[in-house]
């Protein structure tokens, strides 16, 4: 219950900064979470229920400091999709709410297995450019979706695309005193910050326009407004209908778990990024099950994490989850006292306060250095951010997510691949000064180190003016060996043989991590090829995990025990002296284990990992 550490390590400076975000995160709060309730089928007062009561259950176990929960556009809609099929033909409200209700529990339970489980490294699949590419595409999506509210009027439009169409097919529609108001709140989110950061410039934009808008009586003018408030307070009770409705809603409720889960962590994970904070993922699902669960015995329903009013508690200095609390707090005594305080805030205001607050979320600067430094990762993360846009927040992710794993995969299917040599300082380096991968990602490549550095590739595996011995090629390989690229590295070292002759073939293996059975089959049959034709391997570093796979394969009826070696120059003094002592003739020492290996060190002992 990270709430109650919570309690133990609270500042008290800042409560201060929690009460002002709490207050303004209220004034968000209540119209979405009344749209949404709408948007799901059900009454709209149950948008309000849920979101005291869910931000009340994640602010007892939930680990994030500023992530809201509420109701949410992404789950919303699935919530309708749901439980319209079990209602009766004009079902009445009270049925919705039962359905809705269960549902909620159902997710809530489903998460906090999730969470108990350890299943939270699906955080591990969101690498920094999709978060980046996520939150770019979060704040443009919710800028587009805010931009007819801005100007006064509203669409039915579903999806990005579609909203950008009719925002301007719609724009004859324009208030231009909605519009005036709202541009005039924003360009005050954005400038008095810049001026001052003691006063709140939220609270100041949003008392400000309900101010102005009361006294010149804008809602009569056309300006829509949000409206006196449902009066009263729910008693907790447990959501039921029937047990045959049971089925259908937890097949929904699994869907709607996917989707919230994959929102929240990202969400998550990207806040706690900008913030330098680090991120519980199980205990994130523990804390969702637990604000869905309270949602759903309070009359209300399924929800998720938003990321326009986390990103509005974030920018209006929240420190914690009493911010949360305060917000629940106010939306209480709206609901319950001041049910027609906010009657009069401007949509277009409210609007504005959104906009401001997705333009904090939009990283623009990243992506150039992305474009700087590797321009691998500024593709995924654009195409995260329009995976977003166009197809919606899990699809987007999830598109990034499947690219990001594929690059790996060919990264691993396709690694580098480079010929060593020694420079003056006896430090070893790759053959070429400058190297481009696959894609296109330029890195210096002269590293020094005694084995070898780990950047650039020699393109074609040539080498350049110096070979550490006559007929000796260093290689180095930096993968692991596995079925996908065995053939390819196979393919390396011939293309060696046939272009430089050597006598040697020494493999760098300090970059290989794994070698599967199917590149142990290729290792003999390689071996076997390269010394008919007179060409000797010799490993160096391999680890002594892989060393003892060597020997579980049997590979030592072909690789020769002794070409096994701690160090490339280990290796090449044994080369020489054999050369010398043998010149000509092949080097069979399967007899003579260990003989190469320095003094003290037995065979198969990798120095790195002992």
């Amino acid at each position: 219950m990270p709430g109650i550490r919570l309690v133990r390590t609270y500042q008290g400076g800042w409560l201060r900064y929690d009460l002002i975000a709490g207050v303004v995160l209220a004034a968000i709060l209540v119209p979405q979470g009344m749209a949404y309730a709408e948007l799901a089928g059900l009454p709209p007062v149950t948008g309000l229920y849920t979101t005291v009561a869910c931000l009340v259950g994640y602010a007892v176990f939930g680990p994030s400091r500023v992530l809201v929960l509420g109701p949410d556009s992404s789950v919303s809609p699935l919530i309708f999709a749901a439980i319209t099929p079990l209602l009766v033909a004009g079902g009445d409200p009270a049925t919705a709410i039962a359905l809705a209700g269960m549902m909620a529990v159902m997710v809530g339970l489903v998460e906090i297995g999730l969470g108990l489980g350890k299943l939270g490294f699906v955080a591990d699949l969101l690498s920094k450019e999709v978060q980046v590419g996520y939150m770019n595409g979060l704040g443009i999506t919710i800028i587009v979706g805010q931009l007819p509210k801005l100007f006064g009027f509203s669409t039915d439009a579903d999806g990005f695309l579609d909203e950008i169409r009719q925002f301007f097919a719609d724009l004859d529609e324009t208030n231009v005193r909605a519009l005036l108001l709202g541009v005039a709140v924003l360009v005050l989110l954005l400038v008095l910050p810049r001026i001052t950061k003691k006063v709140p410039a939220v609270l100041v934009g949003v008392v400000g326009a309900t101010v102005i808008s009361a006294v010149l009586g804008l809602a009569a003018m056309g300006v829509k407004v949000t409206g006196p408030l449902p009066q009263g307070i729910p008693t907790p009770s447990v959501p039921w209908t029937s047990a045959a409705d049971l089925g259908p809603l937890l097949i929904a409720a699994l869907g709607i778990t996917l989707v919230s889960l994959t929102d929240t962590i990202a969400t998550a994970t990207a806040f706690a990024a900008r913030r330098g904070d680090e991120i519980d993922p199980d205990q994130e699902m523990v804390g969702m099950g637990a604000a869905n669960i309270a949602a759903g015995f309070f009359q209300g329903f399924a929800i998720s994490t938003s990321g326009s009013r986390t990103a509005v508690a974030e920018q209006s200095g929240a420190k914690s989850q009493v911010t949360g609390l305060v917000g629940a707090g106010v939306v209480v005594l709206l609901l319950a006292v001041f049910n027609s305080l906010l009657a009069d805030l401007p949509q277009s205001a409210l609007a504005a306060v959104v906009i401001a607050a997705a333009l904090s979320l939009i990283d623009i600067p990243v992506l150039r250095r992305y474009a700087r430094v590797r321009r691998s990762a500024l593709v995924l993360s654009l195409v995260a951010t329009v995976g977003v846009m166009l197809f919606g927040v899990l699809q987007g992710i999830l598109i990034a997510v499947v690219l990001s794993i594929l690059y790996f995969f060919q990264k691993s299917w396709r690694p580098h691949g480079a010929v060593l040599e020694q420079d003056g300082d006896a430090l070893w380096h790759s053959v070429d000064h400058v190297a481009t991968d696959d894609a296109g990602d330029a890195a210096p490549v002269r590293d020094a180190g005694r084995d070898g550095g780990r950047d650039g590739t020699d393109e074609d595996g040539a080498s350049g003016d110096g070979e550490p011995l006559a007929g000796v090629i260093v290689y180095r390989w930096e993968a692991p060996l596995f079925f996908a690229n065995s053939g390819i590295f196979m393919e390396a070292v011939r293309d060696l043989v046939r272009r430089r002759h050597p006598s040697w073939i020494v493999l760098q293996c300090e970059a290989v991590t794994d070698i599967d059975v199917t590149a142990a089959d290729m290792l003999e049959r390689l071996d076997l090829e390269l010394n008919a034709q007179g060409v000797h391997l010799a490993f160096v570093e391999l680890r002594s995990r892989l060393r003892a796979l060597v020997v579980d394969y049997g590979l030592h009826d072909t690789l020769d025990r002794g070409h096994f070696y701690p160090t490339i120059d280990a290796a090449l003094a044994d080369i020489a002296r054999l050369d010398a002592e043998s010149p000509g003739e092949p080097h069979d020492r399967s007899q003579t284990a260990g003989q190469s290996q320095d003094e003290g060190q037995s065979p198969g002992e990798d120095p790195a990992e002992s």
